[in-house]
């Protein structure tokens, strides 16, 4: 099927499909094509993306790919009444064990320099009004569920610890609104390409893709964020030590101010993987995702007072100069 949507659409002829970690992929003349849907992005937004991913490559990033118009110029082409949209990249070697912090402040020093306006993908300067509206949300589905009894566990659990992190995202708001009115931003805080959610795994893991449709434009210190959240919560035990070299790795190539750690702590302290969860449960009609997310509930909820530990202790952890900078820590974590 996808052969021959590269073939009518591209004037592409391939040679062999290929499962690339979580993308479809096509492989001919030397060139991977990934198959992607462009998942309610419009052309405009994708010509954005297509214009950062060139920015990128003429900086020498070689793991972008580049996005291949179709016969008639297209980047969005409708095939089986699906729309996809096609990317290429020259076959890599596979990879062999990267320092993923010195890539990624690399990464972010040629997403600095994009010469022209980003509007479409921009989140800069957007986090405490999303925030805010999600927290907005899930009150409002917490005080329609006040007065009922709860249907499941799941729900008896949403309802006892919501005060909490509704406790937490106040605290993650006002560290950011201080942070915005204590703190100049230099040069290096400028925005830069991010991605949604980077973990180790966002740039694959046998071959690296840097696919544009993980990106946004933002603030580095999302990225820096979302990865420590992810190896914190894949294993609680030990991510430290993968965090003091993640850090120390990127450093080397960018070290952080006061801002980038201040704007990075306001993010962790927000409860991602709380919003998440309980989302994610009331948009799902499966009732194993349901079962799935409400053991996921129960282990947040069980590991509320480990995740207080690692707030309190992040910045000695990644190595944040504290007094230097002058980063205000939060005083009840601290007791």
């Amino acid at each position: 099927m996808l052969q021959k949507l590269l073939e009518n659409q591209y004037g592409v002829t391939v040679e062999e499909y290929v499962k690339l970690d979580r993308y479809d992929a096509l492989r001919g003349n030397g060139w991977l094509y990934l198959v992607s849907k462009p998942s309610g992005r419009e052309e405009a937004d994708v010509t954005e993306l297509e214009k950062i991913a060139e920015h990128l490559r003429n900086y020498g990033d070689q793991y972008v790919p580049i996005f291949l118009p179709t016969k008639e110029g297209q980047l969005i082409t409708t095939w089986e009444q699906n729309k996809y949209c096609v990317l290429a990249n020259r076959q890599m070697e596979e990879q062999r064990k990267i320092k993923l912090g010195r890539k990624l402040a690399k990464f972010h020093e040629r997403g600095r320099r994009v010469p022209f306006q980003i509007e479409r993908s921009s989140r800069i300067g957007e986090w405490k009004s999303l925030w805010e509206k999600r927290l907005e949300q899930m009150e409002k589905v917490w005080n329609n569920l006040l007065f009922q009894t709860p249907e499941d566990e799941f729900e008896r659990m949403f309802i006892d610890s919501f005060p909490y992190y509704l406790g937490l995202t106040e605290n993650a708001i006002q560290y950011l609104v201080d942070s915005e009115l204590d703190d100049e931003p230099t040069e290096t805080d400028g925005g830069t390409v991010c991605h949604e959610r980077f973990t180790q795994q966002t740039w694959g893991g046998q071959y690296m893709i840097k696919n544009p449709f993980d990106w946004v434009f933002d603030h580095r210190s999302r990225d820096l964020a979302e990865w420590t959240r992810e190896r914190y919560f894949r294993n609680i035990q030990t991510y430290d030590v993968d965090l003091k070299q993640f850090f120390n790795e990127y450093q080397s190539v960018s070290p952080l101010t006061s801002f980038s750690w201040r704007l990075l702590y306001s993010r962790l302290i927000f409860p991602l993987h709380y919003y998440d969860c309980i989302e994610s449960y009331y948009i799902t009609r499966s009732e194993q995702d349901k079962k799935v997310l409400e053991e996921n509930l129960s282990k947040i909820l069980r590991q509320t007072s480990e995740y207080e530990r690692f707030l309190a202790g992040f910045f000695q952890m990644a190595g944040a100069p504290v007094r230097r900078l002058n980063l205000p820590q939060l005083e009840w974590l601290r007791k």
